[in-house]
């Protein structure tokens, strides 16, 4: 049997097996309702925000939120991580469409090989901070099945509670529960899924097991296969390297102490063993081309410990507790097809090398509430404890890799928040967080030594709702970012010689923010609700850490300070929801340069006060429009994305800052539109409850397009089927 026929036959079988035992189950029991399937009809902008402080909907939230569920990463049939984000507003996926390759950018923070941007955006999975920094390799390893919510909070506002740094802000994955697919009455439930896809013949095979053992104690356990080959371009060109097997799971408990107590605990893996793989995972029209293949290994691990308490009868007592445990690893071995000398100059890294990133976090914050007449307020205080371990173990005897330099990392942060609400009207945030930060270079790296530090973040922010359907809102936010430990010790050998930056200083960020949100229903008389919300912000960075272009040799340092960068943009969010017919939009328009440019080494090392900073993804608008058949369970909708021509960046001699910038990469990048069309069908009623459907056609007229910080063309028009059966038992 061929790939194309085996991979059918897994989607085949695992549809066989669903109908198998959804026949057996049909029988069983009457039709039966899941958490998932009791959410009342709102817009994205009325769903619910948890980590922004007191839970509350995105509308009334004075700051830039958007929160994904569960309905729409099974609409998008999502792939990768990068496909669940693309429609966000100010989010743009750079890097590759390659699941080792893929990092994130919020409103022009973000790059794969421009230093550490993985520093500039805190990424969580319940609440375990995930971070990868590697040469030429994404940042964030996992599988789009696990999770059944993403919350994006974009800005600086974010650093209070999640850690001096967020520049760009936070992004936090929730992965599912038992109660998900639970339904009211059973014991448990069990839930098969197969998916297929037609660019690269990929497959995804998923079963999970849910278990209710009593009131107290339930457990979810997930497993997912997920393969394809080498997926095609728009221009008919192969994707090199976008080939890939993976395997992911998630098991997780949870035990309710009483009706307010709550522990849970999981484990989460991510795991695909790739031979010959490309090195570069992010950069260059062939990535085989500079630095030949190699075989890599990588896993991705996060254990989750917490505990929460809201106590509803002691306004002194809401407390969270959070321990855990990440490893990321990639087990790199062979190069057999490695050019004798690639560009770099620095052959070691393509030598056999164990990278990872070891972090343990213990988290813990309460939140005192006190209610007055016409008043509620609500006081957070916490700390963060963090330890990172950066490991690139190597053969005995093999040289040391200056370009990933080995280290720790010691965090502790200490913050408030106190939200005061008046009259339901006026809201009124004031929040400061300072964080201590040590830094313990390797002893095998030749004059390095231990840097130590502070970084303050406060903010304020204001939201004032005129009425129920019209509010205005602003926010100050400063916050300080720590050099990395690439930042610092990073060194590099001819041609392109560097030397460690010891004197970086911090990056410091200071960001308005101005916006308004209106929500309005039954217009024009009909049973509907409208909800638009728009931000504009500016972002002041002061000492902004960048490669060094201008000066070469043993002595210049690998990095440098840029005394300014300023973003600026604005994005905008609307939802429309009915019965029958619903829509969104989001649009995002976004500016970035050197004010003060750089006085380089001679004028072609000189950049002009005003260039284009390189980060600055393109302006897009994004128009999704859908229709409901609610007594057949089923959703029809098409999303058009357009995306306007980059003002582009040219990179300078010797060593450009970002390889992904608009000048480099699978050909130019300028103006396109690409249309997706999705069709899901989930009956609420009769035999057929407990299956469910996804049809999908992305890029639908074959639009051959390059996103400006992607450095590939896009995929050419892929057709994708999901079917899914769950069943409960009692």
């Amino acid at each position: 049997m061929g790939l194309v026929g085996r991979n059918k036959a897994a989607l085949l079988g695992g549809a066989a097996i669903a109908v198998l035992v959804g026949a057996h189950a049909a029988h069983a029991q009457e039709a039966k309702t899941t958490e998932q399937d009791k959410k009342p009809r709102v817009t994205v902008l009325q769903r619910l925000v948890v980590s922004a402080g007191v839970a509350k909907v995105a509308i009334d939230t004075p700051q830039a939120v958007t929160v994904i569920d569960q309905e729409d990463i099974d609409q998008k049939q999502a792939t990768t991580i990068g496909e669940i984000l693309k429609t966000t507003p100010g989010v743009q996926v750079l890097g590759s469409d390659r699941v080792f390759g893929e990092a994130f950018n919020i409103r022009g923070i973000g790059a794969t090989e421009n230093s550490a941007d993985a520093a500039r955006i805190v990424v969580t999975v319940d609440g375990a901070p995930k971070f990868n920094e590697q040469y030429r390799m994404g940042s964030f390893f996992s599988d789009p099945e696990l999770y059944k919510k993403v919350e994006v909070l974009r800005g600086p506002a974010s650093s209070t509670l999640y850690g001096s740094g967020a520049l760009g802000g936070v992004i936090n994955f929730t992965t599912k529960d038992a109660s998900d697919f639970i339904a009211e009455g059973d014991r448990g439930a069990v839930r098969l899924k197969g998916a297929y896809e037609s660019n690269g013949n990929g497959t995804l095979t998923s079963a999970i097991w849910a278990h209710r053992f009593n009131d107290a104690f339930e457990v979810l356990a997930q497993g997912n296969w997920r393969r394809s080959n080498d997926m095609e371009k728009a221009n008919g060109v192969t994707l090199a390297g976008s080939e890939f097997d993976a395997f992911s799971g998630l098991l997780k408990g949870t035990y309710r102490i009483d009706d307010e107590q709550i522990v849970r605990a999981s484990y989460q893996r991510w795991d695909s063993d790739a031979d010959d793989q490309p090195y570069t995972q992010t950069s260059t029209t062939n990535p085989a081309a500079g630095f030949g293949t190699t075989d890599r290994h990588v896993i991705d691990q996060t254990w989750v410990l917490s505990y929460e308490n809201e106590a509803a009868d002691n306004p002194w007592l809401d407390l969270n507790v959070n321990l855990s445990y990440s490893d990321t690893t990639n087990s790199q071995s062979g190069n057999p097809n490695a050019p004798a000398l690639p560009s770099t100059g620095n052959t070691a890294i393509l030598n056999d090398t164990d990278y990872g990133y070891k972090t343990i976090q213990l988290k813990a914050d309460n939140t005192f509430d006190y209610t007055g007449e016409s008043f509620k307020n609500f006081l957070t205080v916490g700390f963060q404890a963090s330890h990172q371990d950066r490991v690139a173990d190597r053969p005995s005897g093999a040289a040391r890799l200056t370009a990933h330099p080995e280290g720790q990392e010691n965090k502790l942060g200490l913050f408030a928040q106190n939200e005061f609400v008046w009259d339901d009207r006026l809201t009124l945030i004031a929040g400061a967080r300072t964080d201590f930060h040590s830094m313990d270079p390797s002893d095998s790296i030749p004059g390095a030594k231990g840097i130590d530090g502070t970084a303050f973040s406060p903010k304020v922010a204001a939201l004032y709702k005129f009425n129920d359907n019209f509010n205005v809102f602003g926010s100050v936010a400063h916050t300080e970012r720590f050099p990395t430990l690439d930042e610092l010790f990073s060194t590099a050998g001819a041609p392109v010689a560097r030397g460690m930056s010891l004197d970086l200083k911090k990056e410091s960020s200071n960001n308005y923010e101005v916006g308004f949100g209106a929500s309005t229903d039954n217009v024009l008389g009909l049973d509907n609700t409208v909800s638009l919300k728009v931000t504009a912000f500016n972002n002041d960075i002061t000492d902004g850490i960048r490669i060094n272009p201008f000066a070469i040799g043993p002595t210049a340092p690998y990095y440098v300070n840029v005394s300014k960068i300023n973003i600026y943009g604005v994005e905008l969010e609307g939802s429309y929801e009915s019965e029958y017919v619903f829509g969104r939009l989001a649009y995002t328009h976004l500016k970035g340069e050197y004010p003060d440019g750089w006085i380089g080494r001679n004028a072609a090392n000189t950049i002009a006060p005003g260039t284009t900073l390189e980060t600055i993804p393109q302006d897009k608008l994004v128009l999704t429009l859908g229709g409901r058949l609610p007594e057949h369970g089923i959703t029809l909708g098409a999303t058009t994305t357009f995306a306007f021509r980059p003002d582009y960046f040219t990179p300078i001699a010797p060593v450009p800052f970002n390889p992904a910038s608009q000048a480099a990469g699978d050909g130019p990048s300028g103006s396109w539109t690409r249309v997706d069309l999705f069709a899901s069908w989930k009956p609420t009623e009769g035999q057929f409850v407990g299956w469910e459907g996804q049809f999908g056609v992305q890029n639908v007229f074959n639009a051959d397009y390059r996103e400006n910080l992607l450095n590939d063309r896009s995929k050419g028009r892929t057709f994708k089927l999901t079917l899914a059966k769950q069943f409960g038992y009692q």
